[in-house]
């Protein structure tokens, strides 16, 4: 086999997730990681953010809660996020237990009452629930699948985060 033979899986650079691996086995305080956004309102429901050198991402609401229907709206951006996350999850655990992918699809939904951020009620303005279905094709036998999807589950940024009551400050500068 060839050096890019066997240094990737799934497209992964083995190399550097196991030098990043190392780095924090190393050193733990190298797993602590700090992430950001910055948001700018572009007037009526739009705005986009901007993060680290990409190009902006844009947020609009559906012409039925009166936006201009221009871009993904920021709950369909978190279903968005979740699924990307699994995406990734798969990705690397998969490589790392030596299953070949061929596709992972993930597809989600989420049921959400629009009283609370209409000022019709008080309470949860939330997704009261998130579904994700994912598909993976792969040779992998059902028992390797099922432990990797496990895998994923219990490794999820994202997931974790929407998953658990996470806090969150707010502050009006």
């Amino acid at each position: 086999m060839t050096e890019t033979a066997t240094s990737q899986l799934n497209d992964v650079n083995i190399g550097a997730v196991g030098s990043l691996v190392q780095s924090i086995e190393d050193d733990p305080g190298n797993a602590k990681t700090t992430w950001a956004a910055h948001v700018t309102w572009k007037g009526a429901f739009a705005s986009e953010a901007k993060v680290r050198k990409f190009a902006p991402s844009a947020s609009d609401e559906p012409a039925g809660l009166g936006g201009a229907d221009t871009a993904p709206n920021p709950v369909e951006q978190l279903l968005g996020a979740l699924g990307n996350c699994l995406a990734v999850g798969y990705a690397a655990n998969a490589t790392l237990a030596g299953i070949e992918l061929r596709d992972v699809r993930v597809d989600l939904k989420g049921d959400l009452d629009l009283h609370v951020f209409l000022g019709l009620a008080e309470g949860h303005a939330g997704f009261d629930s998130i579904t994700a279905t994912v598909t993976v094709d792969s040779d992998a036998p059902r028992e390797q699948l099922e432990s990797l999807h496990a895998n994923v589950l219990k490794s999820s940024p994202v997931g974790h985060t929407i998953g658990n009551a996470v806090p969150v400050q707010i502050n009006l500068a």
